[in-house]
């Protein structure tokens, strides 16, 4: 009897619905993190701490990283429906192609919201733990870790956008 009780409560959990689980696992606690240098479009040297105050998804992906390229366009719709002051998607390219072809990417599949990122690949891997692409790493506006994922996601879902504003808010709470 106790097993079926144990079987039933497992099959109930498996079967519960998509959209009511997080797409990103949350630490129980923050983690602090380094911050490999990286630059923008323009060559600005930029830090994770220059994105301090808003909650911030950074994405280290590739141009020949296939679930990388698929998954570009949800974080380019994310970035279109969340972005602000409060949250920015950082999408991190460690191409050893460059900018231009971040530039030929973007143009090719239509990103149109996200702002091109580029980093050093060994640095970036080793600096924020990649051990596969993509990896997705939540920070909350200290600039810690609350979350990570490695592998492609939907993140323009319904599940994502709830998990997210929930962590602006506890951002905004937390001023």
């Amino acid at each position: 009897m106790r097993r079926r009780g144990f079987l039933a409560g497992a099959l109930a959990l498996g079967a519960s619905p998509a959209s009511a689980r997080p797409v990103m696992a949350e630490h129980t606690s923050p983690r602090a993190m380094l911050s490999p240098p990286f630059r923008n479009a323009r060559g600005d040297d930029l830090s994770l701490s220059d994105f301090g105050g808003r909650t911030v998804l950074l994405n280290i992906w590739a141009t020949w990283c296939v679930p990388c390229r698929e998954e570009m366009p949800t974080l380019d719709r994310l970035e279109a429906r969340l972005g602000g002051e409060d949250f920015h998607v950082l999408a991190l390219s460690i191409d050893r192609g460059g900018l231009d072809a971040v530039h030929a990417f973007y143009s090719e599949i239509g990103i149109r919201h996200l702002e091109i990122y580029l980093a050093d690949q060994t640095r970036a891997m080793l600096g924020f733990g990649v051990v596969g692409l993509p990896t997705t790493i939540l920070i909350d506006t200290r600039g810690r870790e609350i979350a990570r994922r490695i592998g492609p996601a939907e993140w323009d879902s319904a599940a994502a956008i709830s998990q997210f504003q929930r962590t602006i808010t506890k951002g905004r709470a937390g001023r």
